[in-house]
């Protein structure tokens, strides 16, 4: 069940809603499945909110022993519209009528190529780190992937990352494991620093994001961060400082007021 939910993601911080701290309750009475979600403000995106309630139900509804499934929005200035609409199988448009601009197709795509850009970067940075040579890297089948991910960090890196390959499109073992979001093979090997900075824009702005939702999300609650935490926005800003100012001065993290 937290498997399956696990495999929802906040749109726009490609974050499983169940590490997000969205999920409030799950309940489980033979076939019947009621799941309770939050969101960090009052205020947050309907088109968002309905996004990550169609794909729980969805998810949970394809366990084979799952007779129905209710998600119930709370604490949300359009908890009403988006838990109605959810109920009835409604799309975004059909819920919220003129007040919706369009359904939710085009949004998914969207967020799902930065999810791919995202989960592309970091396994390239780790195999990099691990050693891998670029040359190797642009060349590297999804079926060599495997053989290249040869310890539990960099499988689950790839593991993540293959859940979204098919956005520039389908692919098999025999694809280039690495593309760019509209297809293509990536450059020369020695293209491969610039085309992971331009990834890292998207990367940056995913993780401030977040920082800063697990932030006001802990806030509005009023719940204690765990020593073991995710990044806060605090956390966010003085990892960026340190990038900024250098290794000569990456102590500014140690230096900064409490």
């Amino acid at each position: 069940m937290l498997a399956r939910l696990a495999r929802v993601t906040d749109p726009e911080l490609d974050e499983p809603v169940t590490t997000l701290g969205f999920i409030t309750d799950v309940a489980v009475e033979g076939g019947h499945v009621a799941i309770r979600f939050r969101l960090p403000t009052y205020w947050c995106a309907a088109n968002f909110a309905f996004l990550m309630a169609e794909d729980m139900r969805r998810e949970v509804a394809a366990l084979d022993w799952v007779q129905r499934v209710d998600v119930t929005l709370d604490d949300h200035m359009y908890a009403d519209t988006i838990n109605g609409g959810i109920r009835r199988g409604a799309t975004f448009h059909e819920a919220f009528g003129n007040d919706a601009a369009a359904d939710l197709d085009e949004l998914r795509l969207t967020f799902n190529r930065k999810s791919f850009q995202r989960r592309q970067e970091l396994l390239l940075r780790a195999l990099l780190e691990a050693g891998r040579a670029p040359e190797m890297l642009v060349r590297l089948t999804v079926a060599g992937l495997h053989a290249a991910c040869d310890d539990e960090v960099l499988g689950g890196l790839a593991a993540r990352y293959l859940d979204r390959r098919d956005i520039p499109g389908s692919f098999d073992g025999g694809s280039l494991a690495f593309v760019d979001v509209q297809g293509r093979p990536l450059s020369a090997a020695d293209a491969m620093r610039p085309y992971l900075r331009s990834l890292r824009n998207v990367a940056v702005n995913v993780e401030f994001n977040g920082a800063l939702c697990r932030g006001l999300l802990a806030a509005r609650f009023n719940e204690a961060q765990p020593d073991d935490r995710e990044p806060t926005l605090r956390d966010f800003m003085l990892q960026a400082l340190s990038r900024q100012t250098g290794e000569g001065q990456g102590h500014a993290q140690d230096t900064a007021p409490r």
